[in-house]
C-alpha cells in the first residue's frame, strides 16, 4: 500500500470522504505531521523510522478521534527522533484537543508527556497519580525502584545516586503469584503480601496505591 492508501484506509472504511475530498484530507494530514505532498504515492520502505511514525500518526488522525492509544510509539527510534515524535504528539494534542493513552517503558519520556501516570506490574496497576506527584513522591516499592534507575545527565550526581535493585525473575503471567504479584521480588514483603492481593486505594489526594505496606515502610 502507498502512504496515501494507508492514511486513507480509515476514510474508506468509515465512508468519510471519496475522490478529490479524500485526497485533500490525506494531503492536509501529511502536512500536519511534517511530510510533503510528494510522499503520498511512496511506499513505507522508502521512509526512515521517524517518518514512518509520522505516517502512523497521520493515519490515526484521519478519522478525527478524540482518544488515541500510543503503544510504545518511540521505542524503536533514535533519541533525537524520539524527541521529534513526542513533540509532534504534544503539538497535535494542543491543536486538536486530543487525549492520549501513552504506553512506554522510557520513564523520562513518560514524565515529559504525561499529565497522569499509572505504573503496572504483571498486568496489575500498582500506582496511579499525577506525573509531578509520582516522580516527586513514589509510594509503591516497585515504582521507587523503577525511578531510581532513570539515568541523570550530571555525571557526578549519577555516580552518587542510590539505585534500588529488583531481585529475582519476573513471574509467569499464566500462573501469577497469589497475593501481591510483586511480593516475590519486594524487599519489604510480609506474609499478608503473599496471601492477599492489595486493592488500589487513594492514600493521598488523587494518589492511588495497591500495597498493604504503604505508610509502614521505613
Amino acid at each position: 500500500m502507498t502512504v496515501g492508501d494507508i492514511i486513507g484506509e480509515g476514510l474508506d472504511i468509515h465512508n468519510i470522504a471519496k475522490g478529490k475530498e479524500r485526497e485533500e484530507i490525506i494531503l492536509d494530514l501529511l502536512n500536519t505531521v511534517g511530510l510533503n505532498k510528494e510522499h503520498i504515492s511512496r511506499f513505507p520502505h522508502e521512509f526512515s523510522g521517524g517518518q514512518r511514525q509520522r505516517i502512523g500518526i497521520a493515519r490515526a488522525l484521519a478519522i478525527e478521534p478524540e482518544f488515541i492509544v500510543c503503544d510504545e510509539p518511540i521505542s524503536a527510534l533514535d533519541v533525537s527522533i524520539q524527541a521529534q515524535v513526542v513533540n509532534l504528539l504534544m503539538k497535535l494534542q494542543k491543536e486538536k484537543n486530543l487525549t492520549y493513552l501513552f504506553i512506554a517503558h522510557d520513564l523520562s519520556m513518560v514524565k515529559y508527556i504525561s499529565d497522569r501516570v499509572g505504573v503496572m506490574y504483571l498486568g496489575r496497576m500498582v500506582e496511579l497519580t499525577t506525573s509531578d506527584e509520582l516522580y516527586k513522591n513514589p509510594l509503591h516499592p516497585y515504582t521507587t525502584a523503577l525511578l531510581s534507575a532513570i539515568p541523570i545527565p550530571d555525571p557526578e550526581e549519577e555516580r552518587t545516586k542510590k539505585r534500588i535493585p529488583i531481585q529475582g525473575e519476573i513471574p509467569s503471567n499464566i500462573n501469577p503469584p497469589t497475593g501481591c504479584r510483586f511480593a516475590p521480588r519486594c524487599r519489604f514483603a510480609k506474609d499478608i503480601c503473599r496471601q492477599e492481593p492489595p486493592k488500589l486505594v487513594e492514600v493521598e489526594k488523587e494518589h492511588f496505591v495497591a500495597c498493604h505496606l504503604v505508610g509502614k515502610i521505613n
